[in-house]
């Protein structure tokens, strides 16, 4: 399964480890996903969708 959030589309992004040296090793930011029920179905969500959800459902 990918880690992309099911609402918006939203993945990782690229970023660099720096050594002493200032040498760049790649790794991945991976988005804050949470597993949410909505409607009877289990989706996956990153936290400010999740935010802007819940601030829509109030207003």
């Amino acid at each position: 399964m990918a880690k992309l959030c099911d609402q918006c589309g939203r993945g990782s992004a690229k970023a660099t480890n720096r050594s002493h040296s200032n040498i760049a090793t790649l790794r991945r930011q991976y988005i804050n996903l949470q597993t949410k029920h909505i409607d009877g179905t289990k989706v996956k969500l990153c936290t400010s969708c999740i935010r802007t959800n819940t601030k829509k459902a109030t207003a």
